[in-house]
């Protein structure tokens, strides 16, 4: 990649102002991604098992490779609130809505299986969330800084 940040990666929130759900898309997002170190602080079980059919769907056919912030970044970035939103709308039955934003993430005609992914993560989610160890600043901590 070029020295160019990828619009994907570029600050869109922070991770603090999301709802639970939401903010445990994008961690669990961030510890798969963490290699070895942060897959194993994942919670074993289905919502694991889950998450890597997830990823490897993005990895093998994303329409480009899906940017994450760091583990311990407040902020979030584009691509990290377009996963979440897709798992969030996925597991509330928002499916067109999901079917949407998984568009946006891999080729169109694998977008209905990244839905049942998401909505499967979603629900485990929803009955044991993967919440941040470090919180981020919420939105009254935050006056004056750009992100």
């Amino acid at each position: 990649m070029s020295s160019e940040i990828h619009r994907g990666a570029a600050a869109v929130g922070h991770l603090a102002d999301l709802p639970a759900l939401e903010a445990s898309a994008v961690h669990c997002l961030r510890l798969w991604s963490d290699a070895a170190e942060g897959r194993a602080a994942l919670p074993k079980g289905r919502s694991a098992e889950v998450l890597k059919q997830i990823c490897g769907l993005c990895a093998s056919y994303g329409r480009r490779p899906l940017m994450r912030h760091g583990l311990g970044c407040a902020c979030l970035g584009a691509d990290e609130a377009c996963f979440a939103h897709m798992v969030a709308a996925a597991a509330t039955g928002a499916r067109e809505d999901a079917l949407m934003l998984a568009a946006l993430i891999v080729r169109p005609d694998l977008a209905p299986a990244l839905v049942a992914l998401s909505e499967q993560l979603g629900l485990a989610l929803n009955r044991r969330p993967v919440i941040p160890t470090a919180p981020g600043r919420r939105a009254e901590d935050r006056a004056g800084f750009l992100h």
